[in-house]
């Protein structure tokens, strides 16, 4: 199990191939600064049952996106969707998603690409301020 810091948090390293924005290594870092590499129940500790994949994320987005040009509501349901009503959004977008421009952002390279590009961003530039109900800055 990966030593906590100063903060209280768990340190983590990825090693990400720079061509094709893959990770090829996840590892924790003790006090001392040593990488070691993580066990498979501590990756299902930290992959948490129920959490949402980026893919799913950009699929409500999607949804959200239709929602809006159809005049629907904010869509800020706080009630947490079904495993059933999942797996429907998801039988109901994806044709959608195949014939539009967001097709390339659910495919696995452009999605690597992506999350390593927002990595850098954010590792370079001081974190602003979230607004209320909104995404931050530049993310």
């Amino acid at each position: 199990m990966a030593e906590e810091n100063q903060s209280g948090g768990k340190l983590f390293t990825f090693t990400i191939d720079a061509a094709t924005a893959q990770v090829v290594k996840f590892e924790t870092v003790d006090a001392s600064g040593n990488s070691h590499e993580i066990s498979d129940e501590e990756i299902a500790n930290l992959a948490q049952q129920g959490s949402q994949k980026l893919e799913q994320a950009l699929e409500e987005a999607f949804e959200a996106g239709i929602d809006c040009v159809l005049g629907g509501e904010d869509g800020q349901s706080e009630t947490k969707e079904s495993e059933k009503d999942a797996e429907l959004r998801h039988l109901l977008l994806t044709p959608l998603i195949e014939h539009s421009p967001a097709k390339r952002l659910l495919q696995r390279e452009a999605l690597n690409r992506v999350l390593l590009e927002t990595l850098i961003q954010r590792s370079t530039k001081p974190s602003q301020p979230t607004p209320t109900g909104g995404p931050a800055a530049g993310a």
